[in-house]
């Protein structure tokens, strides 16, 4: 039996991995939930975020923390075009339609990435060593990103709820043809959408490169995750993807710490069955914003 300090310091670890998860799978699932596209270049988006503050940190000397006030308006301008000539082409038709537009994006992404970076792998060193509190070690790389990664979700979900704007996208949301007769522009809201969910996937590999170490293939283990988190928290509902994403980082720590890392590793897969079992709508049920 593990002592109450470990299991502590394992609760604090699986919570701030699962606050990143979270602000990643929300962006994917508020696509989702608007639009019913499912963007496989979520995560290549992530890591255009991650080289940004890369480029930035390495060449200019900006702290990552300082890099998102650049990162996450550019990648919300990138999404908000990108929905504009490709995704809203898509809207509407097949699911597989959306998937291989969306396939087609992530492995331009990719090779632009090999191309400008090669296969090396990568970090941003800005942030080192640990908070200790008692008898705990927080690491700092991992707080901070993990604080920041909350305080982002929950600001993006005051928006949805509270701002006449995310009225108006929960609103296209839950029925887009009742929405345009209502008045509200639905093409342009998708596009907002899409540009709100690549500006916190910018943000995310902003965190993300505090952390790890990445290169261009690194969205493929990202995005997986999330496939799992939306589908446990609830397909199209935000607070399901940020349940979901808190609920496998804490899993993962504590079979990392039980058991090994190769069992954390397939947690994931593990706990999206055990979820499909016992309630196959996901925590949150049905679909919505």
């Amino acid at each position: 039996m593990l002592e109450p300090s470990i299991l502590l310091q394992l609760l604090i670890g699986g919570l701030l991995a699962g606050m990143l998860y979270a602000l990643l799978a929300c962006g994917l699932n508020l696509v989702f939930g608007v639009m019913r596209v499912i963007n496989l270049a979520h995560a290549e988006l992530m890591l255009v975020g991650a080289f940004g503050a890369y480029v930035l940190f390495s060449v200019f000397g900006l702290h990552p923390l300082l890099s998102l006030l650049i990162i996450v308006p550019v990648l919300f301008i990138a999404g908000y075009y990108l929905q504009s000539m490709l995704i809203e082409r898509v809207v509407g038709r097949p699911m597989l339609t959306s998937l291989l537009a969306t396939y087609g994006v992530s492995i331009i992404l990719i090779n632009v990435g090999l191309l400008l970076f090669s296969a090396d792998f990568k970090s941003v060193p800005a942030l080192q060593g640990s908070f200790l509190i008692g008898e705990l070690a927080i690491s700092q790389p991992r707080a901070t990103a993990g604080v920041i990664s909350l305080l982002l979700t929950v600001g993006v979900y005051l928006f949805l709820e509270r701002s006449r704007l995310g009225k108006a996208i929960r609103a296209v949301s839950e029925h887009a043809q009742v929405a345009a007769i209502c008045g509200i522009d639905v093409r342009k809201i998708r596009m907002l959408t899409f540009g709100m969910a690549a500006g916190m996937a910018g943000a995310a590999g902003v965190m993300l490169s505090v952390i790890y170490s990445f290169w261009p293939g690194s969205g493929v283990d990202f995005i997986q995750k999330c496939f799992a988190i939306i589908i446990i928290g609830g397909m199209g509902n935000f607070l399901g993807a940020f349940y979901g994403g808190i609920l496998l980082g804490v899993v993962e720590a504590f079979v990392g710490g039980f058991a090994s890392t190769q069992w954390a590793e397939a947690v994931a897969y593990l706990l999206l069955v055990t979820v499909l079992l016992i309630r196959p709508t996901g925590i949150k049920g049905a679909a919505r914003v």
